[in-house]
């Protein structure tokens, strides 16, 4: 492989890693979830939870990427199965992106008399608005199967990439409801909750084609049993 193909399919595994944190992450929704939970704020207020809420995300997403073959490990969990399972719940989530007519917003809870809850920064921004189950179940996915440390590193970038661009979307989030609107919005999250969708499908198919070759049903060429799964 010389240097131009090696260039080529970093570049195409860099784009399909954000491609997959990214519309499961969902930056517009954090965007209008933000609006409604800081509109009476200073600026000053907004940008300091804005960035505490992406320093948080952005942590749990590295620690759950670092620990994820422990975690297969120490609960005797397949790839296969978390593939399976992380597929699922994303399709699930896709299917509300795609048939809701609200978005994220309306699970924001507020105190009597129209207070917002305490530290929205960590609840429910960092958790579960940007670093959420399905997004969390996505990193470890794809640091799992990373085939070698540069891939890894490349899931770490594209989590970068993700959180920043949750942050600058949540400092200009006044400005992308202006533009945008209720409809924009609606639009944009159908269209990723349909690529999500067929992410999701993705996830089960190749969990369901590493079950088979972890039980030796099949044999498919370049792929061998993965982590958690233990022969006889």
């Amino acid at each position: 492989m010389d240097v131009v193909e090696i260039i080529q399919t970093t570049l195409s595994y860099l784009l399909i890693t954000i491609a997959g944190i990214f519309v499961i992450v969902n930056p517009l929704t954090t965007a209008f979830a933000f609006v409604s939970l800081t509109t009476q704020m200073p600026e000053t207020q907004r940008r300091k939870i804005a960035f505490k809420s992406t320093k948080i995300s952005t942590s749990l997403f590295f620690i759950f990427a670092l620990l994820g073959s422990v975690i297969f490990q120490l609960f005797g969990i397949t790839l296969a199965a978390f593939r399976i399972a992380g597929g699922i719940i994303l399709f699930g989530i896709a299917m509300g992106m795609i048939s809701s007519r609200n978005g994220k917003e309306e699970e924001v809870t507020h105190k009597p008399g129209g207070e917002i809850a305490d530290d929205i920064s960590v609840i429910p921004l960092a958790i579960p608005f940007i670093s959420g189950p399905g997004s969390i179940a996505t990193v470890m996915i794809l640091t799992s199967e990373a085939p070698t440390i540069y891939h890894t590193l490349i899931v770490f970038l594209a989590v970068l990439v993700t959180t920043v661009s949750c942050y600058y979307s949540m400092v200009y989030s006044k400005v992308i409801v202006k533009y945008l609107g209720e409809s924009g919005k609606q639009i944009i999250t159908k269209v990723f909750g349909l690529i999500l969708a067929v992410i999701a499908v993705q996830f089960v198919v190749n969990g369901i084609a590493n079950t088979l070759v972890d039980f030796a049903l099949v044999e498919i060429p370049g792929m061998e049993p993965g982590p958690g799964f233990e022969t006889e």
